[in-house]
């Protein structure tokens, strides 16, 4: 009989490497306006470490939805999202 050992493990943002993270996210969120930019690298920040990649996967395709980012930078945000996540 196999034992619980807990929460499943889940894909998350790798802490050791947040500043990192910060760092590219602000440089690839830099076009956008003051008021949206904060909020988004906020967000994404929080849900990716907190809840998980797939997540902030949805969270980063509703705000392209929604026409706050283009395509060009949904896809540089999913692709920093792929780099600097792993199993925690």
């Amino acid at each position: 009989m196999p034992k619980d050992t807990g929460p499943k493990k889940s894909r998350r943002l790798d802490m050791r490497k947040t500043e990192e993270f910060n760092f590219m996210l602000g440089k690839i969120v830099e076009e956008l306006p003051d008021s949206v930019r904060g909020a988004v690298k906020g967000s994404l920040y929080s849900i990716a470490s907190k809840k998980g990649t797939r997540e902030a996967r949805d969270y980063i395709v509703k705000i392209r939805t929604d026409g706050l980012i283009d395509d060009d930078m949904q896809k540089r945000l999913l692709d920093l999202l792929a780099d600097y996540s792993k199993f925690r």
